[in-house]
């Protein structure tokens, strides 16, 4: 069986800015055919093993959810040979379990998200891949046992509710979201990330970092932005802490994924060689270059 080598990629949402402890760490401009990323990549070595990491909003926090540039970030990410990618972002809890400083390990997706381009492909190549499970189990199961480790109280599985944003919901919203849909918690930037990384073939996990309830609990009201804040600080360092420990978990040396993450194309594109826009496929190369 065939190895490459590992790089991990950590998009960081909202209080995650950096990665501590990077060895040779540079901040890297990559251009992208599908427009300028949220920001440079930083990139480095932890533990022998490579890592890339991309803030999702932009240093400063610059990008609303729906402005991020979900397909360039994606697209610069593979562009520079990540196989891996961890999403960190916050979340509010629609389970009174899920406690804000919790983290949840998400395996499934709503998405309520309406004004943003959510695939690569489209009129001139056509390609449909399969999201019924839309992370990584092996990845999964990596960042659950390395916030263990860093004493983190994490659950694992859980719906994420991915809404437009950039404001909360309302209360009538949040109880249908957690009373009739099902959902865990809720977030405004994990699709269409998740989306993308599948069409990208790169193994995807999301680690939703809980820092309210949302607005459904009687005991807690509306959603405070003051209270948010405060505990993200505290859940942006247990992140830190989970993602040092990744590289020793994944090692350097990666075989091809057991779940198929890495070879997600292999029967997705429908367009037939001869009619695929050229321009477009030039825009695939990174993402789909394997199969064009």
């Amino acid at each position: 069986m065939s190895t490459t080598q590992t790089m991990i990629g950590v998009i960081g949402g909202s209080g995650i800015y950096d990665i501590d402890g990077l060895e040779n760490a540079q901040w890297r401009k990559v251009d992208s055919p599908w427009g300028d990323p949220s920001d440079e990549i930083l990139t480095g070595t932890l533990g022998g093993v490579q890592m890339a990491f991309l803030p999702r909003h932009g240093r400063g926090h610059v990008h609303s959810p729906t402005t991020v540039p979900y397909r360039a970030n994606i697209d610069a990410l593979k562009r520079i040979g990540v196989t891996d990618i961890i999403s960190v972002s916050a979340c509010g809890s629609f389970r009174e379990e899920y406690a804000p400083g919790d983290f949840v390990v998400v395996d499934q997706f709503i998405d309520r998200t309406f004004a943003r381009e959510k695939s690569f492909f489209g009129t001139g190549c056509v390609a449909h891949v399969s999201v019924a499970h839309p992370t990584c189990p092996r990845l999964s199961q990596t960042c659950f046992a390395a916030a263990k480790d860093a004493g983190v109280n994490i659950h694992m599985g859980g719906t994420y509710l991915a809404m437009e944003g950039p404001q909360f919901s309302t209360l009538a919203e949040s109880k249908m979201y957690r009373e009739h849909w099902g959902a865990d918690v809720i977030g405004m930037t994990n699709m269409p990330e998740a989306k993308l990384a599948r069409e990208a073939e790169i193994c995807y996990a999301s680690i939703a970092m809980v820092t309210d309830y949302d607005s459904w609990h009687p005991d807690h009201g509306e959603v405070d932005v003051n209270d948010i804040i405060k505990t993200l600080m505290g859940n942006a360092e247990k992140g830190r802490e989970m993602v040092r420990r990744l590289p020793a978990l994944l090692g350097t040396d990666r075989a091809p994924c057991p779940h198929g993450c890495d070879r997600a194309l292999e029967f997705a594109i429908m367009t037939a060689p001869e009619k695929r826009d050229p321009q477009l496929r030039a825009k695939l190369d990174a993402v789909a270059g394997r199969m064009l």
